[in-house]
């Protein structure tokens, strides 16, 4: 028997508008298991993680310390790092062809990286913040921490359009990490410990994905060392995810749901 999961997390998250006098609506929510468990740098504050041709990336936050960086997954190990200028806090970042774009928390700066050098090639302005960003094959897409998600350019980085996301009818904000799977998008979301399943046509969170027992077992103390991190590996239908100085990146598999949330 499925159970009603109230979120106050994520509700506090929504605008305080209500919806539409309509029968109340309600997203499933789903625990996972762990495939696998690999050893993940405890320095590193992961803002973005993607796994593009058999290779994972990521990137790093803090002004001084931020970088993006080619990691051996099964050790754990970098075997390559470029830093992002120091005065910059880098944020999410994204595979596109042969590159790897990177975008920064309040200064409106992306960056655009060879992925085989980790050269930066290219940088660019965009307006408002950045959290994290994907690739859906045809645009970049960033979140900004509001409610919408923004459709880019990969060339220019300007806004080709956004769509707003909802949960359960109303404006869902705080949408931090994000990585396009199967025709969906996953985004974490900042503080709650799930992930948000999003529609990129219409914006509707169409379900959750519930990491709780993972935070609770990496027990980290600082409360900033949130879940914060999916990669999808296409090739093999592996999923990832890890948090900020999280000791560990899992490898999971998404189950049935184990109730709704409300």
């Amino acid at each position: 028997m499925h159970r009603s999961i109230l979120l106050p997390a994520l509700l506090l998250l929504a605008a305080q508008s209500a919806p539409p006098a309509t029968a109340p609506e309600s997203v499933p929510v789903a625990g996972v298991s762990v495939v696998a468990r690999y050893p993940h740098d405890p320095a590193a504050f992961t803002q973005g993680l993607s796994w593009c041709d058999g290779v994972l990336y990521e990137s790093t936050g803090h002004v001084g310390r931020s970088d993006v960086r080619r990691v051996d997954p099964a050790s754990g190990k970098i075997i390559a790092r470029a830093p992002i200028p120091a005065d910059l806090f880098g944020e999410g970042s994204a595979c596109w062809k042969d590159a790897l774009y990177s975008v920064t928390w309040t200064t409106g700066e992306a960056f655009r990286w060879d992925r085989a050098s980790l050269r930066r090639t290219g940088r660019f302005s965009y307006v408002g913040e950045g959290w994290g960003l994907t690739s859906d094959g045809a645009s970049l897409v960033l979140s900004d921490g509001t409610d919408r998600l923004r459709f880019i350019d990969p060339d220019g980085f300007t806004e080709r359009r956004s769509v707003a996301v909802t949960l359960n009818g109303r404006p869902l904000t705080q949408l931090n990490e994000l990585e396009f799977v199967e025709g969906e998008i996953l985004a974490n979301v900042w503080m709650t410990g799930f992930i948000a399943r999003i529609d990129p046509a219409s914006g509707k969170v169409t379900g959750l994905i519930d990491l709780r027992p993972l935070v609770a077992e990496v027990a980290m103390a600082d409360r900033d060392a949130v879940a914060n991190g999916i990669a999808y590996d296409p090739a093999g239908k592996r999923l990832f995810v890890t948090g900020k100085t999280w000791p560990t990146l899992f490898e999971i598999a998404v189950g049935e749901p184990i109730g709704r949330a409300q």
